[in-house]
């Protein structure tokens, strides 16, 4: 389904589509394969959702609840039908939803009509459930959840049936469309209060859709059953629908004793994805215009932090939650998920939302040192949820948005003389008449706006922050736990690990070092401090169809910043990065103590020789370090190197369990016996061990590796759950240069080392942003990269969750690749192998001979040049032939395709290009995401082809 912009409704009756969803023949689908994240097709995966909506809220600052409120808010959102979407029918829609405070009044009556009556407010919860059209896979949904709702205590005083307009819905959202039913639940005798009671409608909530989705149930339960909402302030109604059928679709939010004192708002557009009813906008909690840049790794995160969950709310209850967070919902689905687990568990909303959603707080030199300390001390408890966001949220009483820490989802608000506060996207998604306006300005980077109805005013960003920083002795507890590296006495000389010239190059070889890596990569950091930079694309092959041995690192790509998401200028932006990270035992995510501070703070991930023995050494409190061997041996085989990762993981558990709270894991000691495992694999598999054993929050990760010297083999051990890395091979190849002369006479040792860590740190940044991530912190362990010629096998064990979309190598041959590099180093036959003196010449950012493979080599360049000069046909077809023969093709994806011949279109059938221009039209992208340059040069070929230009 294509993606464009959603146009006004039609003029004129709608057609009445048949009656009932038809259901799916997934027979005559593509074949599928099933992953956390839904079904995968081809090249088609999920995991890739993202979206770029229209968001916004109306309420009055007094609490006055009103049917304007609501009449109001579904104006904004029809009037931001350009920021939803539809698909190739203009009628069927990517989503869009209301959330109001529960219309009291309304639902009274309604029920009463229905045969049941209400407890007084506050003592009964309402919800929209979305339900399978199956009479008996709707029963068995409707059963557990009142089962569930028996078990804790509570009733289900009735249901009622919704009415909808089945008319009002496209073709495409028809064929999924859930029977729509409001469930009402009564408070028990055993609750204390009701706020106790409002917490544990969120366990109800919880278990029945996991007890249905992963329970044995009809295959239809699974795929339609949703608890839109289950609260006693606030309901959802919302659908798989356009902007404009909102409102006709659900015929309750027209009655004029629908009353609401607030009402936000929200229009999907999910580029590159498939839309669902589920997946419309308002959540539970928040609305999000955005992408989260970070979700694979927040994700990971909250499933390593169950071993240390403990609720004093719900008790033994919580493990009864799990999964927490959605892994089969989109980003904006999982950010609601954390955001109602912290705030049913006794966080205010505002804490919350500033826990995950941080401003940017590392380098703000003016910012008040108590709410600084507020920021880190959660920081040592959790990572920010990073990226493009402009969030509403509300729990029914206070309602609010933030953006991101760089604003670059920019939204406005207005403050009417009549108490109304007005918040959307975009400036006009409401007109206001200029008199009426009492106070307009703009959301700002970190800054939260935020309205207490109940207390009847708008609560300024400062005293918001204020009142958290004074919450607790943040200060004092990092002041007293906290431990800077900076500030740990430096380890005696005796204990720093030394060069060894004599086996330098001995240890080059073995971890495949070549001379381009010392020239061009390594000398070149060393020299200016500066991440080496050349020209642009990349002809060499792939790592999985190269004839030489590889690096690990080179079967993986970083994903980019793609659709309207923007990367980040980390260098004009570098107030809103950070190198920040911390090391240690992470505390209980749900609790607030001093020793919730008790970790080692790194200012930068890469880290000298001194500073890792400081880490080595440390003993202060519960601050331990362990080192474990990254080695294999090398008599074992191809079958040595999984033997010794399996022992790796075991012992990482065993020695946390030990109470070690810091892994180094190293790889020194390589020798003639014994090969390195990469340490990238080694690194991911520890990770992901940690994860399933439920103690991975429990230890930091540091890798001590002779393997690692640039910016991608940095940010992949990054990625992959290391929090620090000391390439120490690197730093002695650095002195190496030092000592004959190839870098500047001016340059010592110690400067050149500095040289290098800051420029190695700068490419960290620079990756990073890329993908539109500020912080290392919110890098680590979030999986930003996609295999390319890994086997799924493994892939799915040592990097779960990461996409690998073309199946590959599996363990043998990266074994085998492993000990090719170790046999030059230490040859079985010395005086047969290469000279030890001679490293590889590698080749692979230019060609050389005996190197790498290159498209763009001195035969195809001359011919080129050479049928240029001459204007020769002749010449020309002997460069086509140069370029396209079999072994060059065969380096290559596209060089592996084939292209089936088939029978020609009659040009009679084909449209002119005038035609076909016509119908192009440019997505709704922000100012910010794109330049005014791009989007006046892309306004100008719109009207000049007579297509469609939309600026966002």
């Amino acid at each position: 389904m294509s993606r464009t912009p959603q146009p006004p409704p039609p003029a004129g009756p709608s057609v009445s589509p048949p009656s009932g969803p038809a259901l799916v023949d997934e027979a005559s689908l593509p074949a599928q394969r099933d992953n956390a994240y839904g079904r995968a097709a081809g090249l088609y995966d999920p995991r890739f959702e993202h979206e770029s909506c229209g968001v916004g809220f109306v309420c009055h600052i007094k609490g006055h609840a009103s049917h304007r409120i609501v009449d109001d808010a579904l104006r904004m959102l029809e009037n931001m039908s350009h920021r939803g979407a539809c698909g190739c029918e203009p009628d069927s829609g990517d989503g869009a939803g209301l959330m109001v405070r529960t219309p009291d009044a309304f639902l009274r009556r309604k029920c009463m009509e229905a045969g049941f009556g209400l407890p007084p407010p506050g003592e009964f919860a309402a919800g929209l459930v979305f339900l399978p059209p199956d009479a008996a896979a709707q029963r068995e949904c409707m059963t557990t959840l009142e089962e569930i709702c028996l078990q804790y205590g509570m009733r289900v005083i009735g249901w009622r049936d919704v009415p909808v307009d089945h008319s009002a819905v496209g073709p495409t959202p028809r064929t999924e469309e859930p029977v729509m039913r409001q469930v009402f639940v009564g408070i028990g005798r055993a609750f204390y209060n009701k706020t106790d009671f409002d917490r544990r409608l969120y366990l109800v909530r919880q278990r029945a859709e996991n007890i249905v989705e992963f329970g044995q149930w009809s295959r239809q339960s699974k795929d339609y059953f949703y608890i839109t909402s289950l609260s006693t302030t606030r309901i959802v109604y919302k659908g798989m629908l356009t902007s404009h059928q909102l409102r006709r679709y659900f015929p309750d939010l027209s009655e004029p004793d629908f009353e609401s004192a607030l009402a936000m708002v929200h229009s999907r557009f999910s580029t590159n994805t498939a839309p669902s009813w589920r997946l419309a906008h308002p959540f539970r909690y928040l609305a999000h215009n955005g992408e989260i840049n970070t979700l694979r790794g927040n994700r990971n995160w909250m499933r390593a932090r169950y071993g240390s969950l403990r609720s004093e709310v719900f008790g033994d209850e919580l493990d009864k939650m799990r999964p927490i967070l959605t892994e089969s919902g989109s980003d904006s689905a999982t950010l609601d998920n954390a955001l109602q687990f912290l705030c049913v568990n006794g966080r205010s909303l505002p804490h919350a939302v500033l826990m995950m959603i941080p401003e940017a707080w590392q380098n703000h030199a003016a910012m008040d040192p108590d709410l600084k300390a507020f920021y880190e001390y959660h920081a040592c408890m959790m990572e920010p949820w990073d990226g493009p966001a402009s969030i509403a949220f509300t729990n029914g009483s206070l309602i609010g948005a933030v953006l991101d820490r760089n604003g670059l989802r920019p939204s406005r608000y207005y403050v009417t003389k009549d108490d109304l506060v007005i918040m959307s996207s975009e400036v006009g998604a409401l007109p206001v008449a200029p008199e009426q306006v009492a106070r307009k300005w703009r959301l700002q980077p970190g800054k939260l706006f935020l309205v207490d109805l109940g207390a009847g005013r708008i609560v300024d960003d400062e005293e918001v922050k204020r009142d958290l920083a004074e919450q607790r002795p943040w200060r004092r507890w990092l002041e007293r736990n906290l431990i800077d590296l900076d500030a740990l006495p430096a380890p005696a000389p005796e204990s720093v690990s030394r060069p060894d010239p004599d086996t330098l190059r001995v240890r080059q070889h073995a971890f495949g070092y070549s001379l381009e890596d010392l020239r061009l990569v390594v000398g070149a950091m060393a020299d200016k401090g500066e991440e080496p930079t050349g020209s642009m694309g990349n002809d060499a092959p792939l790592a999985v169809l190269s004839e030489r041995p590889q690096l690990l690192y080179s079967y993986f790509r970083q994903l980019f910043a793609q659709v309207t998401n923007p990367p980040l200028d980390a260098i004009r932006e570098e107030l809103v990065t950070s190198l920040h990270t911390w090391l240690g035992r992470e505390g209980n995510l749900l609790g607030e103590t001093p020793r919730h501070a008790h970790l080692i703070k790194l200012r930068q991930p890469i880290l000298g020789n001194g500073d890792l023995e400081k880490l080595r050494q440390v003993a202060v409190g519960d601050l331990r370090a362990v080192t474990l061997p990254m080695l294999f041996r090398v008599s074992d085989g191809e079958d040595g190197l999984k033997s010794a990762l399996g022992d790796l993981c075991v012992a990482a558990g065993e020695a946390v369990k030990s109470g070690a709270s810091i892994l180094v894991l190293s790889d020194r000691g390589v020798d003639r016996e014994r090969a390195p495992i990469p340490s990238l694999l080694a690194t991911a598999a520890v990770h992901q061990h940690l994860i399933a054993e439920g103690t991975r929050t429990q230890c930091g990760l540091v890798v001590e590796t002779g393997e690692a010297r640039e910016a991608h083999h940095f940010c992949l051990l990054i990625g992959y759950g290391a929090g620090a890395v000391n390439p120490y091979l690197a730093f002695e190849t650095v002195a190496e240069l030092c000592r004959e002369g190839a870098l500047p006479e001016s340059l010592t040792v110690e400067q050149a080392s500095k040289n290098y860590v800051k420029a190695a740190n700068k490419a960290i940044l620079k990756i990073a942003s890329k993908m539109g991530i500020s912080t290392v912190q919110s890098y680590r362990g979030a999986q930003i990269f996609e295999a390319i010629g890994l086997a799924r096998a493994l892939v799915d064990r040592y990097f779960t969750g990461t996409p690998s979309r073309l199946d590959g190598v599996g363990l043998d041959v990266i074994t085998r690749e492993c000990l090719l590099r170790h046999r030059r180093g230490f040859p079985r036959i010395p005086a047969a192998g290469p000279s030890l003196d001679v490293l590889d010449v590698g080749g692979l950012y230019q060609w050389r001979v005996g190197g790498e493979e290159h498209g763009w080599n001195p035969d195809t360049v001359s011919r080129l040049q050479h049928a240029v000069r001459q204007d020769s046909f002749d010449t020309f077809q002997q460069f086509s032939a140069a370029a396209n023969d079999e072994a060059r093709r065969l380096r290559t994806l596209r060089g592996l395709l084939e292209l089936r011949g088939g029978a020609p279109v009659p040009p009679g059938e084909v449209e002119p290009a005038e035609v076909i221009v016509r119908r192009f039209v440019t997505g709704a992208m922000s100012f910010g995401s794109i330049s005014r340059e791009a989007h006046e040069t892309l306004a100008v070929a719109m009207n000049r082809l007579g297509g469609k230009s939309n600026t966002g």
